[in-house]
């Protein structure tokens, strides 16, 4: 799992192979990923929208942006926490992803970037 906390969001990553839709002779790689998304600030926030960068290890990079997570701008009080999974596909076993969302807080209406850790999507295979 990695975390990282930006102005009281702390978000967490924990990723899954998922090797039932994978095809490792087609170059096809499926993983999920679990993110919980902890507000630990003294405001309530909204996730407003999503920005990943998702690079392979051949060196593609893709950007993926919208409003959101998983159809959901939930709304995060203090010591609460939001929590989904979703998933993504690579052409190679080893990738990584990171990002920001944008949040609001809701007394103020001021918009803020949190950082999505950067993590690692690796099939198990080469981790041997």
């Amino acid at each position: 799992m990695v975390t990282q906390t930006t102005e009281g969001v702390k978000i967490s990553v924990v990723t899954y192979y998922q090797p039932e839709y994978s095809r490792p002779l087609s170059n096809e790689f499926m993983f999920a990923y679990q993110i919980s998304i902890e507000n630990t600030g003294s405001h309530t926030v909204q996730l407003i929208s999503r920005h990943w960068y998702i690079i392979d290890s051949n060196g593609t990079k893709r950007e993926v942006q919208g409003e959101g997570v998983v159809g959901k701008q939930p709304v995060i009080e203090p010591g609460k926490t939001h929590q989904y999974v979703s998933g993504c596909h690579l052409r190679t076993e080893l990738g990584k992803m990171y990002g920001t969302y944008l949040m609001e807080r809701q007394f103020d209406g001021k918009r803020f970037e949190v950082r999505i850790p950067e993590f690692k999507l690796v099939a198990p295979e080469k981790l041997n």
